[in-house]
């Protein structure tokens, strides 16, 4: 039976699969080749990256493509020896000698790898097995060496700089073609000395790349194909609506298109029935699942907020604002950007945004954690004798709290600059844990941020709006666009009630910014509420 896969490259036989050479322009690929090139291929983790250098390996050595001898290795398990050239470079040898065993039955470099190591040193010996081999070839080598990346400082550059030595060798004396590939664009790296002198970049440490290809994810119609293979092996059908929701909740990166579907058709007892469609809603409580239990893929996410880079494009998404660049910040702020998309955290166009929308619901949720579990609420005050949610209410609490103890909280959050939005979202999250879902829109030049949320009633669904902004350009100003703004958000979402609060970070007494009033536009009545 096959499944959604969650973990390791595919295996056509044991997962569903969008067969990965379709996902990219092989026949461009296949010109590099035979031309004799060597590039680049990069993409965030868990997107396919490995599952199509295998399947491109193998491709290569079925010879219907050209008389190649292909070799997949994997770095990574260098990378626990970081700037110790010497042990790293053991670990490398004896990786392309195992490999080249195991896929081509060619035991060559197990017998001179360790010569090339003790003649040539840690900082030649890959370049002088890869001679000899190649010369001892009957036919061109191609090198896929995955988790370049992996690799740290001085590492990195001698293995870099050997594979450049060689390039003037091939293809009778050095391979062919050298794909490598990892998570960045190799010209972004930024290689420091053991010592702290100043970095190399990756690019002039291997200027030799004739391209940069980019592994994409999976287009709107792949995620219909790869949910259609399950109903065509199970005949268990997804209704029209969840099939859309995945891929709008996913954007088709594909760890969270495979994960979402895996939870809700193997995992989630009522999937598993499969005399019973997968609904939208048994998509969405998956989607919580995989949040909550903070699974692997979106916890290596949720690491990345801590680095700086990060930090500096997520903050002003989260607060709103526009990043005011000066002039000698503008090259930092491009790459900060390039980091953050090459990670997979935002989508590959323009503005920036993040990604998907689980990865929106994620990134404050990471951030607010601690906060939200350590916040004083009381239970169950929010709640009407019918169970429904008194969101008025709520937001009154939440006011006095932030007059009495904003100090002190918002210097708990590493995102300064967007700490009053984190604190209501902490707050809010805390309560609609016992049920409810707080939906999260933001990102730069906004001028605000969007929470949306739902809560369970028996009469039908309570829907509220909340639009937060910080007063910048006085406060009536601010008031009048967001009561337009906070309208717009109501009418997309179809919300029964909508709330403005604002945030101002002028010095002034708590009785000058703590305020509440009701006002009206196109029929509709607005809560402001100032902070």
């Amino acid at each position: 039976m096959r499944t959604f896969n969650t973990e390791g490259p595919v295996v056509p036989a044991d997962h569903y699969n969008i067969p990965p050479l379709d996902r990219m322009d092989l026949n461009y690929l296949l010109e590099l080749i035979h031309t004799k090139k060597y590039f680049i291929l990069h993409a965030p983790r868990q997107t396919g990256k490995t599952s199509a250098l295998l399947a491109l390996r193998d491709l290569l050595n079925s010879g219907s493509v050209g008389p190649f001898r292909c070799l997949y290795v994997n770095l990574e398990a260098a990378q626990a020896a970081e700037e110790d050239v010497g042990e790293a470079m053991r670990a490398i040898l004896n990786e392309f000698a195992s490999r080249a065993r195991s896929t081509l039955k060619d035991d060559f470099l197990r017998s001179v790898w360790r010569d090339s190591l003790e003649r040539a040193g840690p900082f030649g010996a890959l370049n002088d097995a890869l001679v000899e081999w190649s010369e001892e070839s009957t036919r061109p080598l191609v090198l896929l060496i995955d988790e370049t990346d992996a690799l740290v400082g001085s590492t990195l550059v001698a293995v870099l700089r050997q594979l450049r030595s060689g390039y003037d060798r091939r293809p009778t004396s050095f391979p062919q073609s050298i794909v490598l590939c990892g998570v960045r664009d190799l010209r972004d790296y930024r290689i420091h000395s053991p010592s702290g002198g100043a970095p190399v970049t990756g690019g002039s440490a291997f200027n030799i790349s004739a391209d940069s290809l980019r592994l994409g994810d999976f287009s709107e119609s792949e995620v219909g194909v790869l949910l259609e293979q399950h109903t065509a092996e199970t005949g268990q059908p997804f209704r029209a609506q969840a099939i859309q929701r995945v891929w709008e909740q996913t954007r088709g990166q594909p760890w969270l298109v495979n994960a979402l579907c895996h939870r809700a058709c193997f995992r989630n007892p009522s999937g598993r029935d499969r005399a019973r469609p997968i609904t939208e809603a048994e998509i969405l409580d998956a989607q919580e699942q995989l949040i909550l239990k903070r699974v692997v893929h979106l916890d290596q996410l949720a690491d990345k907020l801590r680095e700086d880079q990060v930090r500096r494009v997520i903050e002003p998404m989260l607060s709103g604002e526009n990043q005011q660049e000066e002039p000698s910040t503008a090259l930092e702020r491009s790459r900060d950007l390039e980091y953050a998309r090459d990670i997979g955290l935002l989508a590959r166009d323009e503005p920036p945004r993040i990604a998907n929308p689980i990865y929106a619901e994620v990134i404050p949720r990471e951030l607010t954690a601690t906060v939200q579990v350590e916040l004083p609420l009381k239970p169950a005050w929010y709640i009407d004798p019918d169970r429904g949610l008194k969101l008025d209410e709520l937001l009154a609490g939440f006011q006095d709290f932030f007059r009495q103890h904003s100090e002190h909280w918002l210097k708990r959050f590493d995102y300064q600059e967007a700490g009053p939005q984190l604190l209501l979202q902490a707050y809010l999250q805390r309560v609609l844990n016992s049920g409810g879902h707080l939906h999260r829109e933001y990102g730069v030049g906004r001028g605000r941020t969007d929470l949306f949320v739902r809560w369970p009633h028996t009469t039908g669904e309570q829907r509220f709006v909340i639009e937060c902004k910080i007063v910048r350009d006085g406060l009536d100003s601010t008031i009048r666009k967001g009561l337009l703004q906070a309208l717009g958000y109501m009418d997309r979402c179809g919300a029964q009630e909508g709330h403005l609060v604002l945030f101002d970070p002028a010095d002034r007494h708590w009785k000058d910014n703590v305020f509440r009033k009701t006002e009206s536009l196109e029929d509709r009545t607005i809560e402001v509420w100032g902070m």
